[in-house]
């Protein structure tokens, strides 16, 4: 039976939604991320990117790239709305669904084809113009036999492309492109392959498989069978988001140690209310702690329970930053996370009354923040 995966891509996702709530936004060159000169750009919309402003950029040099760019913090509770409602909008489409991440999802229609009248390129178009009409939501769509193919395809006709690659050309499709748009090439490997000459992934379909695994070790062979249209055609529901995270980078680098601890409740605060936004509980606890010379460190801790409580989180964050702040050294940036995950509702009531209300306080703080906004009500550090 021949598979037919999609690859569905949203499109400077957070910068669109962030236009969705605030539609002076539009037309202009927006970039999502860290407020200040050393922030962090998340997403930069087309427009900015016309100026070179791209993700990851510290934001200084964005707005010197871009002087007009209009700089958004970013809501990422809305952004994590916006992604289970598509999700669930997309399942009344394909039989199975998977969130590969918070802006790209895989949909298997394989034996759908008589359900849609055998004209599965039609319905990307169809699917691709309802996103846009009911979230308010420019994407990018691509249909193939596998996810690497759609994948691929997908970034080289964004944004708001729609194309289908037919099965058995998915080599034809791939040999002009370069190399760097196979999913895992890095600058080591793509380095690597161009001191071969290697430059277009027609160079590695003239090569064989233990060729490129002389080169490239035990990645070799993935890189080869990508290149021969050869991928992934099962898709996995399971998906959960590993981490839950926050950062902040400082204005002006700062050795006080109790602004450094506000800054720490504050994060620890965003990430536990995100965490019990998703219904769950985190057991590790991470800290990140980033020097004046970028020297970076991180730190990690096992609770016994998992939680979401503010509080519980902040007194394991502060006792691993307390061991590992360097009094001497500047702090340039704090990070906060939770990981290792489970369902809040699997685990056990409460067989004592104050952890109860302390439960029950967290839900009335996390309703007013829903309602008028993260900055609206806050827990306390103690």
């Amino acid at each position: 039976m021949k598979k037919f995966i999609a690859h569905i891509d949203l499109d400077c996702f957070f910068v669109s939604v962030e236009r969705i709530l605030d539609p002076s936004l539009n037309g202009k060159p927006v970039a999502v991320g860290g407020i200040g000169r050393r922030g962090v750009v998340s997403s930069a919309s087309y427009e900015a990117r016309a100026f070179g402003v791209r993700s990851a950029m510290p934001m200084g040099q964005a707005v010197d790239l871009c002087p007009q760019l209009t700089v958004v913090r970013g809501n990422h509770g809305e952004y994590g709305k916006y992604s289970k409602k598509l999700y669930r909008f997309l399942c009344d489409y394909a039989p199975i669904v998977q969130q590969a991440s918070i802006d790209e999802m895989y949909m298997d229609f394989t034996g759908c084809e008589k359900l849609y009248n055998n004209d599965l390129p039609g319905l990307m178009r169809t699917l691709q113009a309802l996103v846009k009409r009911e979230f308010g939501l420019p994407c990018t769509i691509a249909l193939s036999s596998n996810k690497v193919i759609s994948k691929i395809a997908t970034g080289c006709v964004k944004p708001e492309g729609c194309i289908t690659i037919p099965h058995g050309l998915e080599k034809e499709f791939l040999a002009p492109l370069d190399i760097n748009v196979i999913p895992g090439v890095g600058k080591k490997t793509e380095v690597e392959l161009r001191k071969y000459d290697i430059n277009l992934i027609r160079d590695i379909q003239k090569l064989s498989p233990q060729t490129l695994e002389d080169i490239l070790g035990d990645h070799g062979g993935y890189f080869y069978r990508t290149a021969m249209g050869i991928g992934s055609d099962t898709l996995d529901v399971e998906w959960k988001r590993k981490s839950i995270s926050s950062e902040h980078t400082f204005g002006k680098d700062t050795a006080d140690t109790e602004r450094l601890l506000r800054y720490l409740f504050d994060l620890t605060e965003g990430v536990c209310y995100n965490t019990r936004r998703y219904g769950w509980k985190g057991k590790t606890v991470k800290l990140k702690l980033r020097y004046s010379d970028f020297t970076t460190i991180t730190r990690n801790i096992t609770l016994k329970e998992p939680t979401n409580d503010d509080r519980v989180v902040f007194d394991a964050v502060k006792g691993i930053f307390l061991k590992a702040f360097h009094r001497r050294s500047t702090v340039r940036l704090l990070g906060v996370g939770l990981t290792q995950f489970t369902e809040a509702k699997e685990e056990s009531l409460s067989l004592f009354p104050e952890d109860e209300k302390r439960t029950q306080m967290l839900s009335a703080v996390d309703k007013l923040k829903k309602k008028f906004g993260d900055d609206a009500i806050h827990t306390g550090a103690v």
